[in-house]
């Protein structure tokens, strides 16, 4: 009961965490003249991956790799299976595809680009370069495109920066949120992690199964309320490219940052199944996306199924 204790006030740390860091960072960008267009792309489409960034971060730097590779798997698949499928149920999910092309085929690439780098054993410092790298381009080719406005997805970044509201408005405001923010990330990584730990010694179970379950899918909260309410305010565009937006920051970003700071031996079941199911869900919802131009309720309702065996498998057959 006491490490359930852990990972429940650890979750509820990174989530006030994250939201006051997205909401002081957002009040910070709007002062400073940042464009909504920026702020949704970097602020709200890789702030929600801080509570990922910080867990992966502490879990590397305490020598626990599997927790802080499973993490980012388990949240990628998390992400695209359990939140997207839930939205789907909620409001079924009309999409512009020619809008979210790159970041889905981004997505795709970014999970073959981990199973090369991975390479059968681990993360060094060199790939964590090249995920760097990669992020970087990726920034950099997204930002040119969605500049001039034209392009679709254009608005699909600035309605991602407008869709938290209450922000703070005062510059002492905007400053203790992001502080408090950092302060809570932090401290609710810790807490986590100790959890957690706790709850893989007491059951016997790997940390990897952990890190890819219980961690990943308390790191999500921060997608799943902000998509969530987009589903409910029928913001399709705003759900799926925020999902998108951190899957691509979680792999190369999240793993770029903690590799580099610590190189990731790899746990042989993440190697044996869970990348392919991360590869095979980016593609499963490439393929929605395209074929259907949306989410159906149906596919929601095929998503989530796809989330409840990866649990069941992940705690049966695959639970070492």
């Amino acid at each position: 009961m006491l490490n359930l204790l852990f990972i429940l006030i650890g979750v509820g740390l990174l989530t006030t965490g994250g939201e006051a860091l997205i909401r002081g960072s957002l009040a910070a960008a709007k002062r400073l003249g940042v464009s909504p267009l920026l702020s949704g792309l970097v602020i709200v489409g890789f702030g929600t991956s801080s509570p990922e960034l910080v867990v992966s971060i502490d879990a590397a730097l305490n020598s626990r790799p599997d927790i802080a590779v499973g993490n980012v798997v388990g949240s990628n698949i998390g992400n695209i299976l359990l939140i997207l499928g839930l939205c789907a149920l909620i409001s079924p999910m009309a999409v512009k595809p020619l809008a979210l092309r790159r970041d889905a085929v981004t997505v795709v690439g970014a999970s073959v680009l981990f199973l090369i780098l991975v390479g059968g054993s681990a993360l060094g410092r060199p790939d964590a370069a090249i995920f760097l790298l990669a992020l970087a381009a990726y920034l950099g080719w997204a930002y040119w495109t969605e500049r001039s406005g034209n392009a679709p997805s254009a608005e699909l970044y600035q309605a991602e920066s407008t869709e938290l509201s209450a922000l703070p408005k005062t510059a002492l405001w905007i400053i203790t949120a992001i502080v408090l923010g950092l302060v809570l990330l932090i401290a609710g990584s810790q807490i986590l992690l100790k959890g957690a730990v706790g709850i893989a010694e007491l059951y016997g179970v790997s940390e990897a199964v952990i890190g890819l379950t219980l961690v990943a899918v308390g790191t999500s909260l921060p997608e799943l309320s902000i998509s969530v309410i987009a589903a409910l305010r029928r913001h399709a565009d705003v759900a799926i490219g925020n999902i998108l937006g951190s899957n691509i920051f979680n792999l190369l970003g999240i793993l770029g940052i903690s590799a580099l700071l610590q190189p990731l031996p790899v746990h042989a079941r993440i190697l044996q199944f869970d990348q392919w199911v991360m590869l095979a869900t980016a593609i499963l919802l490439l393929i929605f996306l395209y074929t259907g131009r949306r989410l159906s309720r149906i596919e929601g309702g095929i998503l989530l199924f796809g989330y409840c065996l990866y649990v069941g498998l992940s705690f049966t057959t695959f639970g070492v």
